[in-house]
């Protein structure tokens, strides 16, 4: 009897799932794997949001293995070395798993593929988590895009929408233990500071499906326009499902496309801006792929000298706490704090103001997004802070700074989005909402503090850093 090991990684889902899909019809039983070996994401390993959505995905993926019939075999350690202990004690002649992209993965994929292989055992990896490859989308000089446009128009040409497959009614599962428990991985925080990612938050496969369903009923006509408000429930929060794979580009793209003949070319037309996001993500990981450095080292070499500030613990703690006296900011990042998830509206605005106004280099920023973001994702983290930075592809300049103010009065203008972050705020009669410390008396009322820096003096230092003649601290 035929029995192929199925290796489950961020493509927790059984629905549209290539590698499970192609071992169920190549196959007479499938024995389902996670293994988990952080270490080997370093110096990316999951941080502590990302591991707390980890486990409530894999009890979800488990429960639904579990009414089909089988079980999902979890592992802790090395994974060639638990791989090749399970081919040798199930007697299977295939392992399929679905593609990753960061460079640490990669290359160790490639190894993995190459020592299965010597053993005689057939190793097939499939795309289940992008569009298109990043090798499948090319200039007309056959190089990588740097440039989202270009990228996007040739991607969008080429894209054809198909139906996801449906995940499997029963699975022919090898008999065996199940490992270890999601629990015996140590996900969950040791002090409990996740009420906020509960309450906003179902991690799973269910948990996604129900997100694009809610987005696509009402949310979606109104994207265009109101994904900028943050508080405004006007973007689809699908990104931490695309990160751990409980759904697939794919499936949005066709639900998108199954709405448009429902509803006529109007509707299709106001699908077209999120449609575009998913090329964003699409050209983070392009990106990622043909510039493995970029994780940690600027895209643009010229960055290379640039007259960063060594960060000071009290400043930038005061930015992570979100206690800049910035209102915007500060509840862009309280906001992360409590629920893993940020804006991508306020996401600009507070990597702009640590890179600019405060004039700290973007890795500490993606640091910190990396830990406590549910959607901490390397290839759209990378690209989202280097393009604020000024120093990666197809970025916003340098000297593009953003006045955290205007920007607060223009997409939260009733200040609801701040007033519900930092109530401190809410709880007086502030005329300059997003600028409190025009109003001295009740800021000292308020308990609320005073800015850490001055956002005309510290754009001005920026620019003359940028223009190489910073002044002297």
């Amino acid at each position: 009897m035929s029995t192929a090991i199925v290796w489950f990684r961020r493509d927790l889902r059984l629905a549209d799932n290539p590698a499970l899909e192609l071992a169920l019809r190549r196959h007479a039983r499938v024995l389902l794997l996670y293994i988990h070996a952080p270490r080997e994401e370093a110096p990316w390993a999951p941080g502590a949001a990302s591991r707390w959505w980890l486990h409530h995905s894999l009890v979800a993926l488990q429960g639904s293995l579990q009414s089909r019939g089988a079980a999902l075999q979890i592992r802790r350690g090395d994974s060639l070395a638990v791989l090749t202990e399970l081919v040798k004690n199930s007697g299977a002649d295939a392992v399929y798993w679905n593609r990753l992209y960061e460079p640490a993965l990669v290359a160790r994929d490639a190894r993995i593929k190459q020592a299965l292989r010597a053993l005689g055992v057939q190793a097939h990896s499939t795309n289940a988590n992008l569009l298109a490859e990043p090798w499948e989308v090319a200039t007309g000089q056959g190089g990588p895009y740097r440039v989202f446009t270009p990228f996007w128009r040739n991607l969008r040409t080429a894209l054809q929408p198909r139906p996801p497959a449906d995940a499997p009614r029963h699975i022919a599962a090898f008999p065996g233990d199940g490992g270890l428990s999601p629990q015996e991985l140590r996900l969950q925080p040791r002090i409990p500071w996740d009420a906020g990612l509960h309450a906003n938050w179902q991690p799973g496969e269910a948990g996604a499906a129900a997100a694009l369903d809610a987005f696509g009923a009402a949310a979606l006509r109104g994207y265009a326009t109101q994904r900028d408000l943050p508080a405004t429930p006007g973007t689809s929060r699908l990104s931490p499902h695309l990160h751990f794979g409980e759904i697939s580009p794919r499936q949005i793209h066709w639900r998108l496309v199954e709405l448009g003949r429902e509803r006529g070319e109007a509707w299709r037309e106001a699908a077209e801006p999120f449609l575009r996001e998913l090329g964003w993500r699409e050209f983070a990981h392009h990106l990622l792929y043909h510039f493995p450095q970029t994780p940690q080292a600027d895209l643009n070499p010229q960055f290379a000298a640039f007259d960063w500030r060594e960060p000071d613990a009290g400043t930038l703690a005061a930015w992570q706490q979100g206690r800049t006296g910035i209102p915007i900011i500060d509840a862009g990042l309280r906001e992360l704090w409590h629920t893993g998830w940020m804006h991508n509206r306020v996401r600009m605005l507070v990597a702009s103001f640590l890179c600019k106004n405060l004039r700290l280099h973007w890795r500490h920023g993606a640091r910190w997004f990396w830990d406590t973001l549910v959607d901490a994702d390397l290839a759209n983290n990378t690209l989202g802070w280097q393009w604020s930075a000024g120093t990666g592809a197809d970025a916003a300049p340098y000297f593009r700074i953003f006045n955290p103010v205007t920007q607060g009065e223009r997409f939260d203008t009733d200040g609801a989005y701040v007033k519900r972050w930092l109530p401190e705020l809410a709880a007086l009669p502030f005329n300059h909402i997003h600028a409190p410390w025009k109003q001295p008396a009740l800021l000292a009322r308020s308990g609320y503090p005073a800015p850490i820096v001055d956002l005309a003096e510290s754009r001005a230092a920026a620019l003359a850093a940028y223009a190489g003649r910073a002044p002297s601290a």
